[in-house]
């Protein structure tokens, strides 16, 4: 049935630290017949570990370990699994992370990214790791973006967390504040808008997007009087940015500009710092916002939340965020489809 195969792309599922709510959220979202209408999801990870989740959670589905992923994802009584670890029942304990785990944890990364390379899947949904426990066993990364990026040779990636209303592409992410105008020039402010423009074409479908592109200063300087990052540095890149085409205003002042996106007029808003964007974007999408890499030769979203030891195990987890990053990443391989179909 390869109609019915294409347009139910095949969707790897990495499984995130095993003792962190990445287990719990992956039985949750795949206990919604919904997301088998659309793909045909594929768990890397641990057996184990997903069938003790699969037990907490009270569920009738069973986890089938697979050996062609070509024939994962037909059964939504089956969770389909492709064995990357084996830790062996009771060896993780929700909430108490170890070395072990996190091995499982990368392994189960490096592989998704792999088989995405050679076609096996159509796109990879990450769950959610830790960023510590990734340099304690080995990989000295700040985190999934960086790794991914390394791993399929791509130099030009950034940023983009998502909801309906709001999509935000950070030009600086994990540094301290004081470090922001320092790490900014125009080609890094360029960069991002011209990956974000195409990306909205290319994985969003959005012929002519018109581009947000934010003040770093209060009052967007206020004519240099709190700041000359927006003179220096952002307007001469958004002028190169217009001269190849791209619909983008800016810098506009931060407070203003997400309100005016969040209405509609932006298809997307480009902040110069971390907070600057995640608030107003958390504000609006807290439970089912959806991290995306974009520049990437391959599909990637994730979940926009954290590990959250605190709560795993306890059937507290909210699958909202990966249940949205599975129907992006599905929005995403279609749009490429298209766009790749079109003769140039």
């Amino acid at each position: 049935m390869p109609g019915q195969e294409e347009s139910r792309p095949l969707i790897g599922i990495t499984m995130g630290d095993p003792a962190g709510i990445g287990p719990e959220i992956i039985v949750k979202a795949l206990a919604d017949r919904k997301i088998y209408d659309i793909t045909r999801p594929v768990v890397l990870g641990d057996h184990a570990v997903l069938s003790e989740a699969l037990k907490r959670a009270v569920s009738q589905q069973r986890v089938r370990v697979v050996e062609r992923v070509a024939d994962a994802g037909e059964d939504p009584q089956e969770i389909d699994l492709v064995a990357v670890s084996h830790l062996g029942k009771g060896s993780i304990v929700p909430g108490s992370p170890t070395p072990e785990g996190g091995k499982a944890m990368m392994e189960s990364i490096l592989k998704a990214v792999e088989m995405a390379r050679n076609r096996e899947i159509q796109a990879m949904v990450t769950c959610p790791i830790s960023k510590a426990l990734m340099q304690r066993v080995g990989y000295a990364y700040e985190g999934h973006t960086q790794l991914i990026a390394e791993e399929t040779g791509a130099e030009d990636y950034v940023m983009m967390l998502a909801g309906k209303q709001l999509r935000v592409v950070l030009v600086t992410i994990h540094c301290g504040l004081k470090e922001v105008p320092g790490l900014l020039d125009i080609e890094k402010v360029y960069r991002t808008i011209w990956i974000t423009a195409r990306a909205l074409a290319q994985d969003f479908g959005k012929k002519s997007p018109a581009i947000g592109v934010a003040a770093l200063n209060p009052h967007a300087g206020e004519e240099g009087i709190f700041g000359s990052e927006e003179h220096d540095i952002i307007l001469p890149a958004i002028e190169k940015a217009r001269r190849e085409g791209i619909d983008v205003d800016g810098p506009l002042p931060a407070d203003t500009l997400f309100w005016k996106a969040a209405g509609g007029r932006y298809e997307a808003v480009v902040a110069m710092y971390h907070d600057q964007g995640l608030i107003p974007l958390k504000l609006l999408h807290f439970a089912d916002a959806v991290n995306v890499t974009l520049g990437l030769p391959i599909v990637r979203t994730s979940v926009d939340h954290g590990i959250a030891y605190d709560i795993a195990g306890t059937g507290r987890a909210d699958p909202s965020s990966l249940k949205a990053a599975v129907r992006m990443a599905v929005d995403m391989v279609k749009n490429r489809r298209r766009t790749t179909a079109v003769p140039s």
